[in-house]
């Protein structure tokens, strides 16, 4: 089945969510769709994540035992500081999903952001990355060079903050309600998505 979860790129939570999913895929088979929202849009002060020990010490306690359980790399938080803004980072999703490379932009991005602590604020390493994923980095540089997709990302967060009402992300959207948050286990993302899906 088609699972819609709204996302944003430097959230732990999301890249986390995302792995434990693929290790249900046998007891759960799903296909991911990736909807956008931004934790900070430009117009808001950039977070420095880097520099909050309450944050570390709650990534300490929760998120960082259970990426180490199912094998994620993950840097919690990474050494980018600020924190980036990632609305050309999903200018970028949006030129790879009209391509069929959406998922895998998705995955390659967060684990950029948080296994190799790279700046996907950057216009340049957001390039490489397409690149790697088999899309044309000219094009898609220029893409976000012109803003192409800046109105249909601007459209994106207005549908999941104003129409959808998401309030944390990662959100999962399904027929009998939402499940969102953590889970420290797939035995409990698999119980969740069952009740939503079996109503």
């Amino acid at each position: 089945m088609e699972l819609p979860i709204v996302i944003d790129f430097v959230c732990p939570y999301c890249y986390y969510l995302v792995a434990l999913l693929d290790t249900v895929q046998d007891i759960f088979p799903h296909r991911i769709r990736f909807l956008p929202n931004e934790l900070t849009e430009e117009s808001n002060p950039p977070v420095d994540v880097c520099s909050d020990p309450e944050r570390r010490a709650r990534f300490g306690r929760t998120l960082a035992p259970a990426c180490e359980k199912i094998g994620l790399d993950a840097k919690l938080p990474p050494n980018v500081c600020p924190r980036p803004y990632t609305r050309k980072a999903f200018e970028g999703f949006h030129f790879a999903e009209e391509r069929g490379l959406g998922n895998e932009y998705c995955r390659r991005v967060m684990e950029a952001y948080f296994a190799e602590e790279r700046d996907i604020g950057s216009e340049a390493v957001l390039a490489e990355l397409a690149g790697e994923i088999g899309l044309d980095r000219a094009l898609f540089l220029e893409a976000l060079k012109d803003g192409i997709y800046t109105q249909r990302q601007r459209e994106a967060v207005r549908y999941a903050k104003e129409n959808v009402k998401v309030e944390v992300v990662p959100t999962i959207l399904l027929p009998g309600g939402r499940v969102q948050g953590f889970f420290p286990s797939g035995e409990e993302l698999v119980r969740q998505l069952r009740e939503k899906t079996d109503t």
